[in-house]
């Protein structure tokens, strides 16, 4: 029996040990790479210069070039992927259905909703934090109506929390579509660059926001894992395990609700990572959430450094949005999904 627990073990292990070497691995290349190429010693040299530790200077702008714009790029980029990640894992659990992550319930519209509002009509009236805040009150803002609508129907089961998620996220796109459309047409660039998600805000006087969210979805998950194992057995058997789950369902859609808002505050609409991750994270670390939580983190930052690192690279100088990668990525495993689920 221990050699078998030690058997299943041992994946997990190697899949988060590879899992950390990718990050930093990954998290090297995005600093280095870029509309300028940095040599690998020199980035060492900055980053090293920057902890406090002795050694060679590095000249020019080359070290304001890695310290004050591309770490903390990486490190949102980290935050952002692996909370996203948890939040999907979670999102899918309470609500029993493998498709659920946070553009499913209205979360990502209503932040998109929010920050489009100030770039088209409203403009900057709190200085740098105005798209932030305009964003995570429009996520916020979503969660609300989403379970105000279940609150005034018979019975909340996941299905109605998925309908009326659906039903928010239209109204919230259609009022994103109407905003841009009846807005100030010149900021339609900036507008569809940050539908689609992108890094490029990343300072080190927000990067906290990015860690705020994912430490909060990730504490949270921790703290209640073995309730959250209980959905796994079916919501008879949780109840019956003590497990209030009406009302757990409804504080996790409200932590993911306020991870999801902060992390689109800083990094714009980014689909799929919250659908993908879960599915690539089950085989390796099995459905009991204590490992899986670990899981999806790790391999989420990897996903998020990865798809980062392709946005600046593909069409150098310009920049793409990286919910282009993450959807496009996301599109390709939806379909592979369907055709071995056929087969």
């Amino acid at each position: 029996m221990r050699e078998n627990v030690s058997l299943r073990r041992k994946p997990f292990a190697l899949a988060m040990i590879l899992g950390a070497v990718l990050i930093a691995a990954l998290a090297l290349l995005s600093i280095a790479y870029g509309s300028t190429l940095i040599p690998f010693t020199d980035v060492v040299a900055a980053l090293g210069r920057a902890i406090g530790l002795s050694g060679p200077d590095v000249s020019g702008p080359v070290g304001k070039i890695v310290v004050d714009l591309r770490l903390p790029r990486t490190i949102l980029a980290i935050c952002v992927g692996a909370g996203l990640g948890v939040v999907g894992a979670l999102l899918q659990t309470v609500t029993r259905n493998d498709l659920a992550d946070p553009f499913l319930f209205g979360l990502s519209s209503g932040a998109a909703a929010g920050a489009v509002s100030v770039i088209t009509v409203f403009g900057d009236s709190f200085g740098i934090w105005t798209l932030p805040v305009a964003a995570f009150t429009g996520g916020i803002l979503a969660a609300g109506v989403v379970l105000l609508l279940v609150t005034r129907v018979r019975g909340q089961g996941p299905e109605r929390l998925i309908l009326a998620g659906l039903a928010v996220s239209f109204m919230f796109t259609a009022l994103t579509n109407y905003l841009v459309f009846a807005g100030d047409q010149r900021a339609a660039h900036s507008v569809l660059f940050w539908t689609m998600g992108g890094l490029g805000l990343a300072r080190w006087d927000n990067i906290w926001l990015g860690a705020l969210g994912a430490g909060t979805i990730l504490a949270y998950a921790l703290w209640n894992h073995r309730r959250l194992d209980a959905f796994l057995a079916g919501e008879n058997a949780a109840e019956s395990l003590g497990v209030p789950v009406a009302r757990m369902r409804r504080t996790t859609f409200l932590v993911a609700a306020f991870s999801t808002a902060i992390l689109v505050s800083v990094a714009g609409v980014i689909g799929f990572v919250g659908l993908m991750i879960p599915h690539l994270s089950r085989p390796l670390a099995g459905p009991l959430h204590l490992r899986l939580v670990a899981s999806c983190a790790v391999f989420g930052a990897v996903l998020l450094l990865a798809s980062d690192l392709l946005a600046r690279t593909l069409l150098p100088p310009q920049e793409l949005p990286i919910g282009i990668i993450t959807s496009s990525v996301g599109a390709f495993f939806v379909v592979t999904m369907l055709i071995r689920n056929r087969l």
